[in-house]
């Protein structure tokens, strides 16, 4: 019983965090209004904070996939996660003959599908506290919440915390993550 309750807290506690964010507003991502008329790429390249992912969508030929009807849910790294990698795997990674690992990786942080945060808190609570889901590069990562904080944890064991969520998109919803999620 205790584990219920423990259960319908967390709930409570995303509703209220997620809640401003679930009502289509417009959002800022990296200093620029993210508008829900416009696809995840079209977003993306405005925000100063997402500046390596954009490059690296580009460099794996993504680009069209992202701007297509989806929807697609998208845990989006940030500049500072990509920088916390070891030194040199973005830039080996960037590299033409990288293009399928690199192709991979991004994939591996995109769900088929529109997960907003009211769907990822409604799987998390119907899971006992965590919700697995399958990535479009065939991956499975997991979420959990600590008091009113999302984490997505890939299949390595590494952790991204939800730093943003919420931010739609005509394609679908980005959730702003602070790791670089790694498929096995």
């Amino acid at each position: 019983m205790q584990t219920k309750h423990k259960l319908a807290s967390i709930g409570l506690a995303l509703a209220i965090s997620f809640g401003a964010a679930t009502s289509f507003a417009q959002v800022m991502v990296g200093g620029a209004q993210m508008l829900p008329t416009k696809d995840i790429i079209d977003n993306a390249v405005n925000s100063k904070d997402h500046t390596t992912l954009v490059a690296a969508v580009k460099a794996a030929g993504l680009v069209d996939t992202l701007k297509s009807a989806g929807p697609f849910t998208v845990f989006a790294p940030t500049n500072a996660a990509f920088a916390a990698l070891p030194a040199g795997t973005v830039d080996t990674l960037l590299k033409p003959e990288n293009k399928a690992t690199l192709s991979g990786i991004l994939t591996y942080h995109v769900v088929s599908g529109k997960m907003d945060a009211a769907a990822l808190t409604k799987a998390i609570m119907a899971g006992n506290g965590k919700a697995t889901f399958k990535t479009v590069a065939g991956g499975t990562l997991t979420a959990t919440a600590v008091k009113s904080v999302v984490m997505v944890t890939d299949e390595k064991g590494g952790a991204a915390k939800v730093t943003i969520a919420d931010v739609y998109q005509s394609n679908g919803v980005i959730h702003v993550v602070d790791k670089v999620l790694l498929p096995k």
